[in-house]
């Protein structure tokens, strides 16, 4: 059935735990749900599950908020952040609360509604039983699941282990000989058979409910109707099925996406390099360029496009266009990406998105005033502007640009003589050519780039070679093998420190 014929509002949750850093994986079940919503008019809730309470942290909580907010994955329904993102506040929606743990009563009341109706029980074996029962069935090839050992106790004989102060858990008592079918939305028909699951924990008590039996409580109260998530809970889905039947309740429609994986093909880790979100922020990815690459894991539009917009992903967005195989994270296409989003920005936006990352060189001074802080020297954003329009087609991420422009913000380069040699330049030839550039240039009047260009180009028709003048140049003016065109470079120095690092740049030479 398609979302456009049924009855029911589309409504689609992102369910996570804040138990550590938001992950891409994270992200992607996010945006996928987020899109899923809006594509149809529906509805996007952010619930926080945060039962585990040893790991549970607020800290882990308020930058999930803030990721979201930053991807503009704006939530119609969850907790609420002030707008300088600062805190959380409150909650907009009305199936509040929203968080987890402040659900309890809740949770207490279904759960005895199970117990009342003898669809859980409480088992009092210990750990140590269970385990040595699991290792025994798989040494015989058998699913390694409770056999049930306490799901015919009496109420009497209960109370009496409770008496006694015998640890216990609460077990949901699985049908026997069944199959539990369900269709998923992007892989087809899944089909468990209930002897596979056993008699599974829901609970440690009344008060301590686990993930299967929150989730699905949340699901119906909150009207889920659609619930998105990572192919790691497929085996879930069963259980949570049962337990929706056994309350009473209606289920929601499953689609699992497939696993992220490095280039190897492998489960993406952290062993991959950089995982969390916040690491890619910190890198200087934009959010609609991360947006449109994560989007792209697992899912096309059926056709060659590769770049769409937050509201093209919404358009174009459908299940039956995710892949069943795993996604490659692919971090050169996320490079290329990233950098075409750099290069389509308008150069005064461009510079203050790089402006943070260059609080080591510089300090604002007043709106549009900044102070060298090794020459303290004051410059403008125009001049900022500058500088980064010369890289602006070669930046792939912000924080790139700290190592490109860095020779701008100080008074002396270091570089090894050697990098000033061309080829198979000795000193008395890589003098000369400074030397030539030194003539050339201190004659230059209108001193931009296309005037010193002409310049430097007239005398280089002299040599075998154009970069016997340019590269020696180029590496007087910057100190690095790779930059911007040294004639640019010139103009956005200016006559007087060009003068002086090619006579440095000479003297290097000399004293070696």
């Amino acid at each position: 059935m398609t979302p456009q014929k049924q009855e029911k509002r589309i409504r689609t949750r992102y369910a996570p735990s804040p138990t550590g850093p938001m992950h891409i994986g994270g992200v992607r079940t996010a945006l996928f749900n987020y899109l899923f919503a809006k594509k149809y008019s529906g509805d996007y809730i952010l619930r926080i599950e945060d039962t585990d309470k040893e790991r549970s942290k607020k800290e882990w909580e308020h930058q999930l908020l803030k990721a979201l907010a930053w991807f503009n994955l704006n939530w119609d329904e969850g907790p609420a952040l002030t707008e300088q993102q600062e805190m959380i506040v409150n909650y907009v929606g009305p199936h509040a609360p929203y968080r987890q743990s402040e659900r309890g009563e809740l949770y207490k009341k279904y759960l005895q509604k199970l117990l009342d109706e003898g669809n859980a029980y409480y088992c009092f074996c210990s750990k140590e039983e269970v385990d040595s029962q699991k290792q025994y069935l798989m040494s015989i090839g058998e699913p390694p699941i409770y056999l049930g050992k306490c799901r015919t106790l009496t109420p009497e004989q209960v109370e009496e282990f409770k008496k006694q102060g015998k640890d216990c858990v609460i077990r949901f008592r699985t049908p026997e000989n069944i199959k539990v079918k369900f269709n998923d939305l992007i892989r087809g028909e899944i089909e468990v058979d209930s002897v596979t699951m056993g008699d599974f924990v829901i609970a440690k008590d009344l008060d301590t409910p686990l993930y299967n039996f929150t989730c699905i409580v949340d699901d119906v109260e909150m009207e889920i109707s659609h619930v998105i998530r990572g192919e790691d809970h497929i085996s879930n889905t069963p259980k949570q099925i049962l337990l929706i039947k056994a309350l009473g309740f209606k289920e929601p429609e499953y689609a699992h996406l497939p696993l992220i994986l490095n280039e190897q093909r492998k489960k993406l880790s952290k062993r991959d390099g950089k995982t969390s979100v916040t690491e890619y922020i910190d890198e200087g990815y934009l959010p609609d360029a991360l947006t449109n690459f994560i989007a792209l894991l697992g899912w096309n539009p059926g056709d060659e496009r590769e770049v769409f917009s937050l509201k093209e992903l919404i358009s174009e967005f459908s299940l039956e266009k995710i892949q069943k195989a795993g996604a490659v994270f692919n971090t050169e296409k996320l490079d290329w990406l990233n950098g075409l989003y750099l290069r389509k920005k308008p150069i005064r936006e461009l510079t203050l998105l790089c402006i943070p990352f260059l609080e080591k060189f510089i300090e604002k001074t007043s709106m549009e005033m900044f102070k060298i802080k090794e020459t303290n020297e004051e410059i403008s954003i125009e001049y900022l502007e500058k500088i980064i329009f010369l890289y602006q087609e070669r930046l792939k991420k912000l924080s790139e640009i700290v190592e490109m422009i860095d020779l701008f913000f100080v008074n002396e380069l270091n570089y090894p003589k050697e990098l000033l040699k061309w080829k198979e330049m000795d000193d008395s030839q890589i003098i000369q050519s400074l030397e030539t550039s030194l003539m050339v240039l201190s004659q230059v009047d209108d001193f931009n780039a296309n005037t010193i260009q002409d310049a430097l180009f007239k005398e280089a028709e002299k040599m075998d070679n154009k970069g016997n003048l340019l590269w020696p140049l180029r590496v007087a003016l910057t100190g690095k093998k790779n930059s911007a065109p040294p004639m640019q470079i010139a103009e956005v120095l200016g006559k007087e420190k060009t003068i002086q690092r090619i006579k440095k740049a000479i003297t290097i030479v000399k004293n070696e």
